[in-house]
């Protein structure tokens, strides 16, 4: 069959021939539909991310709407290394149907960088009761605008979107946030972060970047004084474009209530995680997220690949 195929990390997959998917119990063969190429996707392949196998040559992709042979479109994933869904055919376990009128482009391009950050807000939403103010570092990415969409959907109070893309801080602003330009230097990102804040706390901290722009959040909450300190912070982390490492100074630690963890897989609940898969594939269905897409056909999955480093519209495969 034809497939996107990755000779060795740190190489951009070519368009070729590998060999059929085995099908084994519990799973079925199904046909590609729509794939979307996420940062995840791309940082597995090369060898990257925490998640990968090493072993090439192999087919990039973590999901994909697929149709199965009874011609049912599904949402699916979860194939066996060395196989992706990057390809005309995958041996998948199922998947989830897709509801009514949803576009399979938009699903295979927002559910997993939506996902990314609805679990974790719905979490701190049932955690407290409501959103308060959620800032969103890295608001200029797919995920970080549905991020900003999901927070407004769920009722925060206030949303900060922060990054560096002026036009695509527009686009957040236009979704519901305040923008924040970032300008690469931590001592004025932290003065234009305060400032924002205007001596807010943030109930919600979701960081898709990390390293010197998480650095700069700290500072912009870090206070003075010795009085008690009534509002909890909850700093997410969930990406690390800009950066792996970020230091996070003491004086933060004891002068806040603060508290810092991970979101991405095998931190969170898969249980969890498929029990909203349908809420959200809904709510991209109704419009209620919108989810800007680009695609290119298999056959030119190397350019679809390159045209991902602009962090514009999700990148999505299609057959052809």
């Amino acid at each position: 069959m034809k497939a996107a195929v990755m000779d060795a990390p740190g190489q951009a997959p070519r368009f070729g021939d590998f060999a059929e998917p085995v099908v084994t119990a519990g799973r079925e063969l199904a046909e590609l539909v729509a794939a979307g190429i996420h940062p995840v996707t791309r940082s597995l392949a090369e060898g990257r991310h925490y998640g990968s196998t090493g072993g090439y040559p192999l087919i990039p992709g973590v999901d994909a709407v697929a149709r199965t042979a009874d011609g049912t479109l599904r949402y699916t994933g979860y194939t066996e290394a060395p196989y992706g869904t990057l390809a005309e055919r995958m041996a998948v376990p199922g998947g989830m149907r897709l509801p009514a009128g949803a576009e399979p482009v938009a699903v295979a391009g927002g559910l997993n960088p939506g996902l990314s950050s609805w679990m974790p807000l719905l979490a701190h939403r049932d955690e407290t009761g409501a959103l308060g103010t959620v800032v969103i570092l890295g608001a200029t990415g797919m995920a970080g605008l549905l991020a900003v969409q999901n927070a407004r959907i769920l009722g925060a109070a206030r949303v900060i979107g922060a990054g560096r893309s002026r036009v695509r801080l527009d686009g957040a602003a236009q979704a519901g946030a305040t923008a924040v330009p970032l300008r690469g230097d931590q001592q004025t990102d932290a003065a234009a972060l305060a400032t924002a804040l205007d001596g807010e706390v943030p109930g919600l901290v979701l960081d898709f970047v990390w390293g010197p722009v998480a650095e700069a959040m700290f500072a912009a909450l870090g206070r003075g004084g010795l009085d008690e300190e009534r509002s909890d912070i909850s700093y997410i982390e969930i990406g690390a474009l800009a950066g792996s490492q970020a230091s996070v100074p003491a004086a933060l630690l004891r002068s806040r209530r603060l508290r810092i963890s991970g979101s991405g897989a095998g931190s969170g609940s898969v249980s969890a995680i498929m029990a909203q898969i349908p809420v959200y594939m809904q709510m991209i269905a109704d419009g209620r997220v919108a989810v800007p897409t680009r695609t290119f056909p298999l056959s030119q999955v190397t350019a679809g690949w390159a045209a991902t480093a602009d962090g514009g519209p999700r990148v999505v495969i299609v057959p052809g």
